[in-house]
């Protein structure tokens, strides 16, 4: 608990400066409210940030999912392949190159205004830093214990299971934590695009109506999730993959 002392404080001293400031300088509460007005908001609309949450929450989660299961399967079958490798390497600069704020609007006409497209930004955000980590730890093993294990009859197969997997799951734990922390942003920007619940859309409707409060409100309860979310992810990473602590920042 005596680390979380310090971080705390700052935010306490931080808000305070914020508050003082607001009322010192007299700025009208549509343009910057304090954070006194933006707490008070966050206890009057809670049932609604909550659903609203839930719903973005969903979100986060199955486009983690999704873009997680495909960035692993992308980065084994480059690494068990030069033929797929040679194919799907564009595909990485494309996922990488191409904004998904860009195209939304189009996923939303191909996907509908339900969960899917959402799903999809998401996922299309979370692929590239996982496929690209994970694929850049299976290529950096050390290719003396590949070919001690070809001297023994260990095929491709073989070899990535016993060696090169085990050995590129710190990347990939790297790569996880990065998707993680930007797994809001496709779910938000989807919400923003096509939607009629979640914190995107909650943000665009108080925005609209000059609800500064309202947004800031919606803006800290996406964080706090976005924050909750990494911490779980970070320590389940920690305990899959307790051989190396460096790669998840400890």
């Amino acid at each position: 608990m005596a680390h979380l002392v310090r971080p705390l404080l700052t935010a306490l001293v931080l808000l305070g400066l914020w508050e003082a400031a607001v009322r010192v300088m007299g700025v009208p509460a549509y343009i910057l409210p304090g954070p006194i007005r933006i707490g008070a908001a966050l206890w009057d609309n809670r049932t609604i940030l909550v659903e609203n949450a839930a719903i973005t929450l969903g979100e986060m989660l199955l486009g983690l999912l999704c873009g997680a299961a495909l960035g692993i399967g992308c980065a084994l079958l480059m690494a068990a392949s030069p033929t797929a490798r040679r194919a799907l390497r564009p595909v990485l600069l494309v996922a990488q190159a191409l904004p998904v704020f860009a195209i939304a609007p189009l996923l939303v006409i191909w996907f509908g205004f339900g969960l899917a497209s959402k799903i999809v930004m998401a996922s299309l955000i979370i692929f590239f830093p996982v496929a690209s980590a994970f694929h850049d730890g299976l290529a950096r093993v050390d290719q003396g214990l590949v070919d001690l294990a070809r001297l023994y009859g260990a095929g491709t197969t073989a070899s990535l299971r016993y060696i090169r997997i085990p050995a590129g799951l710190p990347a990939l734990a790297s790569g996880l934590r990065v998707a993680t922390a930007v797994s809001p942003i496709g779910a938000v920007v989807g919400e923003w695009v096509g939607s009629s619940a979640g914190l995107g859309y909650l943000m665009l409707y108080s925005n609209a109506r000059m609800q500064t409060d309202m947004v800031f409100a919606a803006l800290a309860i996406l964080l706090t999730v976005a924050l909750v979310l990494f911490a779980c992810v970070d320590r389940a990473l920690t305990r899959l993959v307790p051989w190396a602590p460096e790669t998840l920042g400890r």
